[in-house]
């Protein structure tokens, strides 16, 4: 919604700074699980954009309070490794896991990869998705996105996936928590018409769809989800609010 790649969103700079001005409560959700927190604000600072750790709500972070409160003995992570570190505290197991968390491994998900996850879950342990999102925009173009695999695992083992970040009731209600705001006075944008725009309304939240990053138009005309509001990048929010 802010940038693709390096590049950003003409008139994002503006829009940001239009909330910040105005001191309008505020965070920046996320399904990213390639990097900690503190890298994210890093990039973005890098980016120009003025945004703290402490404003930034992750899918990892949030899975740090779930994994804490299920009290696993055990965890078999399959994430990035510029965020194990944020997982240090669990600990581990590479055969008998009581649970298996799944995040962005890129291309490094093979056959004999899904199998094991999938005789993990077959011995009984719980199935935790960072995300479950069918694909994410690059600056090459649309990619898969680990959802593809989480499903992939749902429908070899009939069970349910846990889902950690965006669409997920509880990240959502999370970000409600630290905003301290009545639902009705919150609005979640995104260039996701299902995590972002779907996924805020079922919370109560407004949903607001912008046509940039993994925006599509054939995908959006066949969603029965509708948008509260759709604008063309975020360089409107300011005349919307």
């Amino acid at each position: 919604m802010l940038y693709v790649g390096n590049q950003v969103i003409d008139g994002a700079y503006d829009a940001i700074r239009a909330v910040q001005e105005r001191h309008i409560p505020h965070r920046y959700v996320t399904n990213t699980t390639t990097q900690a927190r503190d890298a994210l604000a890093h990039k973005l600072q890098a980016l120009g954009f003025p945004i703290e750790p402490k404003h930034i709500l992750s899918a990892p972070a949030a899975a740090q309070v779930y994994l804490r409160h299920r009290q696993f003995r055990s965890c078999h992570f399959l994430v990035a490794d510029a965020i194990r570190e944020e997982f240090r505290e669990f600990p581990t197991s590479q055969t008998a896991p009581e649970a298996v968390v799944i995040g962005d491994i890129g291309r490094a998900w093979t056959y004999d990869l899904v199998n094991q996850v999938f005789q993990m879950v077959m011995a009984g342990a719980e199935l935790i998705a960072l995300h479950k999102a069918k694909y994410w925009q690059t600056p090459e173009g649309l990619q898969v996105d680990i959802g593809a695999f989480v499903a992939a695992l749902e429908y070899a083992t009939g069970k349910e996936a846990t889902v950690i970040g965006k669409p997920s009731p509880a990240f959502f209600q999370a970000a409600v928590q630290e905003l301290d705001c009545p639902k009705d006075e919150i609005v979640m944008i995104g260039d996701d018409i299902d995590a972002d725009v779907g996924g805020a309304q079922k919370c109560g939240l407004r949903g607001i769809l912008v046509r940039t990053g993994k925006y599509r138009q054939e995908y959006v005309s066949a969603s029965p989800i509708t948008p509260d509001a759709v604008l063309d990048s975020i360089a409107q929010l300011p005349r919307y609010l």
